[in-house]
């Protein structure tokens, strides 16, 4: 059985506050082998069956700018399965995931997935500092992104992190709608926005996180003992290629669905 689509509240609350957290989406089954697959690519010196190896920074003869497998710090990124068809399945084409974006972007509409971004990890800070909180927006042009958990994430586990309802300010700081080409109020507004509250979405696996391309976020630091794990995916309409360096629109649910267009702000 499936999630149903998206209720009127969900809607609101998305374009409100430009995120939405559904839970229990995934299929544990495919997050089992996504989970099993990522230690394929670890370092000699991290042990699945070895919780304090896990804890970072990546050692300076362990590290890599391996776009398919970059290591530094304490971030991880397996890019290099991220176009197995199984991996399409796990995330974008699931049943309940394919059909939530379509209820956002227009039946019928959506660019085919041929790949994810990959695993994205953010390792243990352990006795480390963590740095400050601080946003960012994304400097590639889609409509949503998901990030969708593969193993638990706690509060303080280096889960997503969104700055609510920035994406409505953060959408006129850029010259087009969806290229990255910030205006002079791009700056002040990230210093602004991001010494402001801010949510930890955290969730259990299988979790999922929706989130508009112009909210603030940030990857948080992981005060946990365990690795945060997660799959990322961009969403687009098919006409990205067309609409993208388009000037900001007065209103910015344009191209979107009529149902979300419809959906009233949540006070």
């Amino acid at each position: 059985m499936t999630t149903p689509p998206l209720s009127d509240h969900q809607l609101s609350f998305f374009k409100t506050h430009g995120y939405l957290i559904l839970r229990q989406i995934l299929d544990p089954a495919l997050l089992a082998k996504a989970r099993a697959r990522l230690w394929d690519a670890a370092p000699p010196s991290m042990r699945r069956d070895d919780p304090t190896s896990w804890v970072g920074p990546v050692s300076t003869e362990e590290e890599s700018d391996d776009r398919d497998n970059y290591r530094r710090g304490f971030r991880w990124q397996y890019r290099k399965i991220g176009p197995e068809p199984w991996m399409v399945e796990m995330l974008p084409k699931n049943r309940t995931v394919w059909d939530l974006a379509q209820q956002l972007l227009g039946r019928n509409r959506l660019v085919e997935p041929t790949g994810v971004r990959g695993i994205y990890c953010t390792l243990p800070y352990g006795d480390h500092e963590t740095p400050p909180l601080g946003c960012h927006v994304d400097a590639h042009p889609f409509h949503f992104g998901v990030v969708a958990y593969m193993d638990d994430v706690d509060p303080g586990g280096g889960g997503f992190r969104v700055w609510p309802g920035s994406h409505r300010r953060f959408y006129y700081d850029f010259e087009t709608a969806y290229q990255r080409e910030p205006n002079e109020r791009y700056e002040p507004d990230k210093a602004e926005i991001g010494a402001g509250p801010s949510v930890d979405c955290y969730g259990k696996a299988g979790d999922v996180v929706l989130w508009h391309h112009r909210i603030g976020h940030m990857a948080a630091p992981n005060t946990t003992r365990r690795i945060r794990q997660a799959v990322l995916y961009d969403f687009r309409k098919d006409d990205w290629e067309t609409t993208q360096s388009e000037p900001p629109a007065q209103d910015m649910w344009k191209g979107w669905s009529d149902e979300l267009r419809a959906a009233p702000l949540l006070d």
